[in-house]
């Protein structure tokens, strides 16, 4: 049986746009209650995560446009993509996830992975080749 692959707009729309697996879980758990007013609280609770984590998650969805400050609620949002395209895109990788969970975080801690190498690799001293 082989592996399901990741359909490649939807494998560079995680790429591109999915900073974690914290990120996507907090993404999909806002999606799910979209008129639930969101609070660093509640994301961290639900999340099992520290409020600082969720606070910074929310404000990464903000700067997303995935998120819009909720009516009413100080320090609250609730999800509301910017487009319907990214809308589309969210429930796109929603539905994907939900039946490929492994080879969707596989794809997200990979990509991670290669970039903290790359950076890594930076600050390795290479000798100078002779002239």
């Amino acid at each position: 049986m082989s592996k399901p692959t990741v359909p490649p707009d939807l494998r560079s729309f995680i790429l591109m746009n999915v900073r974690s697996v914290p990120y996507l879980e907090a993404t999909l758990l806002l999606r799910r209650e979209p008129e639930s007013p969101w609070d660093t609280r509640r994301l961290a609770r639900r999340l099992f995560i520290v409020e600082k984590k969720s606070e910074e998650l929310l404000q990464a969805l903000l700067a997303a446009n995935v998120v819009v400050p909720a009516e009413g609620a100080d320090a609250s949002y609730c999800y509301r993509p910017e487009t319907p395209e990214l809308a589309a895109m969210v429930d796109r990788l929603a539905e994907f996830y939900a039946a490929h969970l492994v080879e969707v975080t596989h794809l997200i801690h990979a990509t991670h992975e290669r970039k903290a190498e790359k950076f890594a690799n930076a600050f390795i001293w290479r000798k100078k080749p002779d002239a």
